[in-house]
Parts: structure tokens; C-alpha cells; sequence
């Protein structure tokens, strides 16, 4: 199998899970909606809205995937704190037993960015610190700089299970995911890791992560403090 045929196997098998509920739950509330108590009618509801959250998010990120060759990359000044907030305010909305504490250096400069595709960095790490980690967990994110090395400095720490010295090396490779009790109680597509990377070092960034010493996986993106002669860096995924 080609990787062309591999990867519309995959994302069909991605797209079909969530396109299966949301049809299966449809179908049992129009049939039985008079046998339906309120209760009953609001799980299935909710139901409905995580799987379409679901595709909604898959879909972003594919197209993300496909598109990445020709997308271009628009730089501009852009204030971290407005940019990364209502990231924050999204999240917390998806996860609210999650506690999100954000701490950033009241000196950092504006950065050079392109602002969509930076909250897409945020959003993806966010939301993969919240849903790799144990309910009512805390996520820590610090933004801080280094004039001497000339970047910035975004780090989120979460409580999670944490990854394994074996698993460095797959964790931002297409489709990939890490194999563990809770991954496997997690929906996801192994594509926002990998789409993350991409993102970051379009943006002649680089993006680590280590295990903390008590518990969870703090992830760190750096991004330049440059002022680039030109305004458009070309993407390539």
C-alpha cells in the first residue's frame, strides 16, 4: 500500500467513528424520542456534540495535513497574552474540571508571528495536555524569553502519564500514538503533534518536551525574536 492509499485508509477509518455515532444517536432519539426521558435526550445530545467536535477537529487538522505544501506563512507583531488567552477561554470550555494557570513574563516583547497558526500551536498542546491527563487535572503554561539566545519561550506542563525514552521519537510522526491505559481511553488521530511540529519550525522555531520529575510531560515551543526581512515564509510539510 502506497503512503497515499494508507492515509485515505486511515483518515476514512478516522472520519467513520464519529460519523457513526453522531448518525446512531440521531437515528435511536428521532425513532424513540416520545420513550426518551430528559435525562436520556440530554446524554444523547452531548454525545453528538463531542463526536461533531471530534470531526470538526479532524477535519481541521487533515486539511492542515493536505494543504500544509502550498499554505504560505504571514508574519506580523503579535501580543502573546491576547493571542494565547482566548486559546485558554476555548479550552477551558471543552474541559471544565480541568484548572489552567497561565504565567507570562510582563516584559516579553511582542512576537513575530503568524497569529492563526500560533494559537493552532497552543490549541493542539492545550488540548492534548488536558486530554492526556487524569480528570480535574491543573495545566501550567509559562511564557517567558531570552534576549541573549533570541526567542521566546512557551512551555506547558501538564499532570499526565508522561512518555517513554521509546516513544521520543514517534510521538510526532503522522498517526502516531502512544499506547498506554489512558491514550486508549482517549479519542484521538495522531495528527496534532505532528501538525504542531510542523507549524513550530515553519515559523523557524523548534519544539522538546521532557517528563517531569513528579509527574506529567512539560512540552516547550520556542519561536525567534527576529525582525525577518521579508513578511511571507513559505510552508512545506
Amino acid at each position: 500500500m502506497s503512503k497515499q492509499e494508507d492515509f485515505v485508509a486511515t483518515v476514512s477509518h478516522e472520519l467513520r467513528t464519529p460519523l457513526t455515532s453522531i448518525r446512531g444517536f440521531a437515528q435511536t432519539m428521532l425513532a424513540s424520542w416520545d420513550k426518551l426521558n430528559d435525562e436520556d435526550k440530554k446524554k444523547f445530545i452531548k454525545i453528538i456534540e463531542e463526536q461533531s467536535n471530534r470531526l470538526i477537529g479532524l477535519v481541521e487538522n487533515i486539511l492542515s495535513v493536505s494543504s500544509g505544501a502550498s499554505d504560505k506563512l504571514v508574519l506580523k507583531k503579535v501580543n502573546l497574552k491576547q493571542a494565547i488567552e482566548p486559546v485558554i477561554k476555548v479550552i477551558s470550555q471543552r474541559y471544565p474540571d480541568y484548572s489552567i494557570n497561565f504565567q507570562l513574563n510582563p516584559k516579553l516583547p511582542e512576537g513575530i508571528l503568524d497569529n492563526e497558526r500560533f494559537q493552532q500551536i497552543v490549541m493542539n498542546l492545550l488540548e492534548n495536555a488536558c486530554k492526556y491527563s487524569p480528570n480535574a487535572s491543573s495545566v501550567f503554561i509559562t511564557c517567558d524569553f531570552s534576549d541573549k539566545e533570541g526567542y521566546f519561550s512557551l512551555k506547558i506542563k501538564d499532570e499526565g502519564v508522561g512518555i517513554s525514552l521509546e516513544n521520543k521519537d514517534r510521538i510526532f510522526q503522522k498517526f502516531s500514538r502512544i499506547d498506554s491505559p489512558l491514550t486508549r481511553s482517549v479519542q484521538g488521530n495522531g495528527l496534532g503533534l505532528y501538525i504542531t511540529k510542523n507549524l513550530v519550525e515553519m515559523m523557524k522555531g523548534s519544539i522538546s518536551f521532557e517528563n517531569n520529575s513528579d509527574k506529567g510531560t512539560t512540552f516547550e515551543v520556542k519561536l525567534p525574536l527576529y525582525n525577518p526581512e521579508e513578511q511571507v515564509c513559505s510552508a512545506a510539510y
